[in-house]
């Protein structure tokens, strides 16, 4: 048996659900939190929020009052009572699933089947399996059996000032600010992923609630997470928060672009060679910080552990196979492993309405594509002719540009210093379309610039429509038709699958990958920054400058070291890769000579003269 040296032993599962959306993870916890699956829940939408508060309060029998838009502290008093929900839910259920495996051997065998192989906790079951003693399996599962971690994602970047009555509410009623008051008062004990982002005024807000502190016996109630996409960026921020007395429990690498929703590209930085320098660090990275930490208690008298606190290293991103899983989890020491795209073909584990769901599982790679769809400005993974986009073109038909702004959780500050807008707004839409008449552009031209105007789609409606559109709600304040952002790992597997046949997968029982071209999800990421790098240099010969070519430069050197250290892994790791070794290496070389003819054209002499 492979060895895995940071998969705790009392852990049930080696894999997490990331946050997908607004509204395709905003219940994962009450469907797959009682089998031991930690998953995350989007705060970005209190709205949406309370809709699925309500839903399940009437579902559960739970008592529900509604907080209404215009109520004092409204957005923090959501998210409380809708964790607090989930948390109340997630324990009926619990207990439910305890009770049925002191019920029904196959239940239990059942339950067995899920857990992976290396886990303790499945060697320890089927031991108890094995005799059935009731009494003492019913104190094991008191014991031993706890539910998936209920964890929350904020978007840093998103928070946006909050008016009454015309005037600028105080900082702590920003939307960002808001939704971590909203989980700080919680109930549950659980973390907080920090994406999109530093935002050091939203850190600071954060030393404001006890239960991030440490305490004696008990340690952190609430737990920080950062997702990053580096090292340093990693150190920068774990030493910012360190300085004030709180400790990041959990770092999430994420590839920038082998992922769904926004694409961060990271300038030719390959997830290989980050996770590698994580694993050199870590111990380095505890230490240091952990001495901040302990300055900043001291500093505060608070109480200080002696030892540094847990800290937890994840990656998610394009991860496809279970070879591909316990790779990471083995030779980069992971604590778990983020599975995100495929899981929006497993209706038991996501919100997503059906016509979304059978347009995932008959996408391929043409389908899947980087898009301008995002008002943030950030490039957006995206579905081809999805719910939205189809939406979009019959409102065009129809004379209609852009959308309703109606829940106003992506407008930003407008150049002119007017109210903030959003991009994807029909205002915003209908101005930019009558500069662009005003400009005198040849057709060409203008349609070009036309569409990127229109392209962008209402992503506060978008995203959270599945969920609504999934149990027949009303989505009038959304719009009509749903958002979906797969990252590029989708293509290669082609219908909805049962939550047992995924879990089967992720572990090595199954093979689901439908479509035996897929590349590594090394190699899928090197070739998507091979494209990026493509763009960019096309771009750069059309309008050369030197601060461009530094940074391709800087590109082209980091893609070279990615490559050659996938080049020595792949040929000294032989054991871990068998049969597919051959043609990763030969995917490695033609990404190599591409790359090599896509950086010789930054040398080319005629650029020298041209660039300003």
């Amino acid at each position: 048996m492979k060895s895995f040296p940071n998969f705790s032993p009392q852990a049930l599962h080696s894999f997490h659900i990331p946050v997908m959306g607004l509204a395709y993870t905003i219940d994962s916890p009450v469907r797959v939190a009682h089998l031991g699956i930690s998953s995350t829940v989007s705060l970005g939408d209190d709205m949406l929020i309370e809709r699925v508060r309500r839903y399940y309060g009437e579902k559960f029998r739970l008592p529900f009052q509604p907080i209404e838009n215009a109520d004092e502290d409204s957005r923090a008093r959501r998210v409380t009572e809708y964790l607090n929900m989930l948390s109340e839910i997630v324990s009926i259920k619990l207990k439910e699933q305890k009770e049925k495996l002191l019920q029904s051997t196959l239940q239990l065998e059942a339950f067995i089947n899920m857990l992976p192989d290396y886990s303790a906790l499945r060697q320890e079951l089927i031991e108890m399996a094995s005799s059935y003693n009731t009494a003492k399996l019913k104190k094991w599962l008191n014991e031993h059996l706890v539910a998936g971690s209920i964890d929350v994602n904020i978007m840093t970047r998103l928070d946006k000032v909050n008016y009454r009555k015309g005037e600028p509410l105080p900082v702590e009623y920003n939307d960002a600010h808001a939704s971590l008051r909203g989980f700080a008062n919680s109930k549950l004990q659980s973390t907080v992923v920090f994406s999109a982002g530093m935002n050091p005024r939203l850190y600071s807000y954060i030393e404001k609630f006890e239960p991030f502190y440490p305490k004696p016996e008990v340690g952190l109630e609430k737990k920080i997470a950062i997702k990053v996409s580096d090292y340093r960026s990693a150190l920068v921020q774990g030493k910012l928060l360190a300085k004030k007395g709180l400790w990041v429990s959990e770092y999430r690498i994420e590839s920038g672009l082998n992922c769904g929703g926004h694409a961060f590209a990271t300038q030719g930085k390959l997830m290989g060679p980050i996770l590698e320098e994580f694993k050199a660090g870590r111990h380095e990275m505890v230490e240091g910080v952990f001495a901040a930490y302990r300055d900043a208690l001291k500093a505060k008298n608070r109480y200080c552990p002696s030892e540094p606190p847990a800290q937890r290293i994840a990656a998610q991103g394009g991860v496809g196979t279970a070879e591909e899983h316990e790779f990471l989890l083995h030779y980069y020491e992971l604590s778990s492993v983020g599975w995100g795209s495929p899981f929006l073909l497993v209706p038991e584990a996501v919100s997503i309405d059906a016509n979304t769901l059978d347009q995932l599982a008959k996408a391929r790679e043409e389908d899947l594509y980087l898009s301008g769809a995002s008002p943030l400005g950030v490039p957006f993974n995206n579905l081809r002719n999805s719910g939205r986009q189809r939406a979009q073109k019959e409102r065009e038909a129809r004379g209609l540009i852009g959308n309703p702004c109606t829940k106003k959780f992506l407008v930003m500050p407008s150049s002119d210093g007017e109210e903030p807008i959003c991009t994807a707004s029909t205002k915003y839409q209908e101005a930019k379309i009558a500069e662009l008449d005003a400009m005198g552009l040849s057709a060409e031209e203008r349609a070009e610039r036309y569409e990127k105007i229109v392209e962008k789609e209402c992503l506060c409606g978008g995203l959270a429509v599945p969920f609504l559109d999934e149990y027949g709600l009303e989505t009038k304040l959304e719009g009509k038709g749903a958002t979906v952002c797969p990252g590029p790992n989708i293509a290669y597997f082609d219908r909805t699958y049962s939550l047992k046949e995924m879990v089967g997968h992720i572990y090595g029982r199954l093979d689901l990958i439908a479509h035996r071209d897929r590349p590594h999800m090394f190699v899928k990421e090197l070739q998507l920054n091979q494209d990026d790098f493509r763009d960019k240099v096309s771009a750069f010969l059309k309008q050369p400058d030197t601060r461009m070519r530094e940074q391709l430069a800087s590109y082209a050197d980091n893609l070279a070291s990615g490559i050659d250290y996938y080049l020595k892994l792949f040929s000294e790791l032989r054991s871990w890769f068998g049969a597919n070794r051959s043609r990763m290496l030969a995917d490695l070389k033609d990404c190599s000579e591409e790359c090599r003819r896509i950086a010789a054209t930054l040398s080319e002499p005629v650029l020298a003269d041209s660039i300003q």
